[in-house]
């Protein structure tokens, strides 16, 4: 199943409620805070991702206190301050200073972990691509490698593609439990443009049957837990996906590559790169 959300007009969204139909194992919320505003989230049986898209805000997860953290201006700005907050915790955010907009990620979890921060250097990042072969992005990871051990099947990355350029390329898929080759993940796209006129292309497909296709725009939110779902940016745009995956039985994410696009792994570097980071 696969759906487009409208952009979000209210201050606080919450694009994916815990137990939806469409990927019932993912959360999505955003917020936006003015200073000294407080919100408190409880996702019962969710592990939660506070991850400070710009500005600055306080966090506590539960009774720990992380203090003040956010370090840019907006998400073109470096890497994100993030907070950990575990499962079950209750997730107290106060704004601090200038309006501060936040991403709350959730993944369904059983099991409790502690809490921990991730700061900007803890985010690991892969090239992948090029602009001749029009596949340049940056990806920038959260909750990737860093959270093994440490975290239930929560994977959160920052995905920033050249303008003009396809990510999610090769197509790839990952909806069934076929180790080696392909593990099973639910996932959420949320978009961004600069400048914020730009536009993208979703694409949605299974193999024998009749593809879809959707305009993304700024603040769009696309959701899909099967197909292959390659994207594609605009030409004078740079494009910006908030990603967030959740694995249905195991945390190492193994994407299988429709096999008549193999070929493309000769010519578009960082691939493996790409493929190893996720694991």
């Amino acid at each position: 199943m696969a759906r487009l959300l409208p952009p979000p007009h209210d201050s606080d969204a919450e694009l994916i409620p815990a137990g939806s139909s469409d990927v019932p194992k993912t959360y999505f919320r955003l917020l936006r805070l003015s200073d000294n505003e407080e919100v408190c989230v409880e996702v019962p049986g969710y592990e939660l991702l506070c991850v400070v898209l710009s500005g600055k805000c306080r966090v506590t997860a539960g009774s720990e206190d992380f203090g003040e953290i956010g370090n840019r201006t907006s998400i073109w700005d470096g890497d994100a301050d993030s907070v950990y907050a575990g499962t079950g915790r209750s997730l107290k955010i106060t704004g601090s200073g200038q309006p501060v907009e936040i991403a709350i990620a959730g993944g369904e979890c059983a099991e409790d972990f502690a809490a921990f921060r991730i700061a900007p250097p803890d985010v690991e990042s892969v090239e992948v691509g090029s602009v001749e072969t029009h596949t340049r992005r940056s990806i920038h990871h959260i909750l990737g490698q860093n959270g093994n051990g440490r975290a239930g099947n929560l994977l959160v990355s920052e995905l920033y593609a050249d303008p003009g350029c396809w990510s999610g390329y090769p197509p790839h898929k990952h909806d069934v439990d076929d180790m080696p080759r392909e593990s099973a993940f639910e996932e959420v796209y949320h978009y961004r443009f600069d400048p914020e006129t730009g536009f993208g292309g979703q694409y949605l497909y299974h193999e024998g049957q009749t593809p879809e296709c959707v305009m993304t725009t700024h603040r769009s939110t696309f959701v899909v837990d099967a197909g292959y779902h390659p994207t594609s940016t605009s030409p004078g745009h740079r494009g910006y996906i908030f990603t967030i995956l959740v694995g249905k039985t195991q945390r190492s994410l193994v994407q299988r590559f429709e096999e008549k696009h193999h070929h493309l792994f000769a010519k578009i570097p960082g691939l493996q790169a790409m493929r190893d980071k996720f694991k």
